[in-house]
């Protein structure tokens, strides 16, 4: 009698309708964040009318600024690649629509320390120019190749071009941000993401202060590119305090969170 009645109710459960049995959470993949990290579960919808355009600085033939870590060489387009793969992560895991300017098909999302250099980065499978021009134009004509598609089915597109700055040794910097002149778009933009900066650091570091800024900039690829953008600088790679924001993984993650979060309070508002 025991046994027939677990199995009647066994049926009821199988009978009952999807909204009344545990849903599946939603998920999705992108190989590049490679085979550990690829799948990654839909948290929420807050971003689902958004579109980004995810650009890391330099790549393939250029590494960009180097700087030296114990006796290490630190190459800017593969920290800047990582911190772009985790934004793109975080901002998909909330509904988001990205897209990988650059991308490279081998390294993926990596926790180590020294990220080793390579020249396999490419602009959405094309290989990309040495020639500083060329290479900027070529990402710019990309994005807006996308964004004449892309403007029919979002409300709100916006590219980010990710960079880490080489100064003096002597000189610690923060996270600062460029605008297109006369970008109001742009500029508030930048504004929320540096102030969401500002109250991270006044929560986990708050003795520590914030000095970054907001500027508008005449840079290339804020000029040539249709939708609103924000170019920002991550730190300086040759300062021994500013690396430990990007050879620490904890700590890339935390940049790619908090732009993250800064995207999502311009959107809201």
């Amino acid at each position: 009698m025991k046994k027939t009645l677990t199995l009647f109710l066994s049926f009821i459960v199988l009978l009952l309708p999807v909204s009344a049995q545990k849903k599946k959470q939603a998920s999705g993949k992108e190989p590049l964040f490679g085979k550990a990290l690829a799948s990654y579960p839909i948290t929420s919808r807050e971003l689902s009318g958004a579109c980004f355009y995810l650009v890391s600085g330099h790549g393939g033939p250029d590494p960009g600024a180097i700087g030296t870590y114990l006796d290490h060489k630190l190459h800017e387009d593969e920290y800047a690649y990582d911190i772009v793969l985790r934004l793109g992560r975080e901002l998909l895991m909330r509904g988001a629509k990205v897209h990988f300017i650059i991308q490279d098909k081998k390294d993926g999302i990596r926790n180590a320390k020294i990220l080793k250099n390579s020249k396999s980065e490419t602009c959405m499978g094309k290989s990309i120019p040495l020639d500083q021009v060329a290479r900027l134009k070529q990402r710019s004509q990309k994005i807006d190749q996308l964004y004449k598609k892309d403007k029919n089915n979002y409300t709100y597109c916006r590219a980010i071009f990710l960079h880490v700055d080489s100064r003096s040794k002597r000189e610690q910097t923060d996270v600062y941000f460029y605008h297109a002149p006369e970008s109001k778009q742009g500029e508030r933009l930048a504004t929320r993401m540096m102030n969401t900066f500002r109250d991270n650091y006044k929560k986990h570091q708050p003795n520590r202060g914030f000095s970054g800024t907001v500027d508008p900039r005449n840079l290339y690829v804020l000029r040539n590119t249709s939708p609103v953008g924000v170019f920002v600088e991550l730190g300086n790679i040759q300062n021994s305090f500013d690396q430990r924001r990007f050879v620490i993984s904890d700590n890339r993650q935390a940049l790619a969170k908090w732009l993250m979060e800064g995207f999502i309070a311009d959107y809201k508002k």
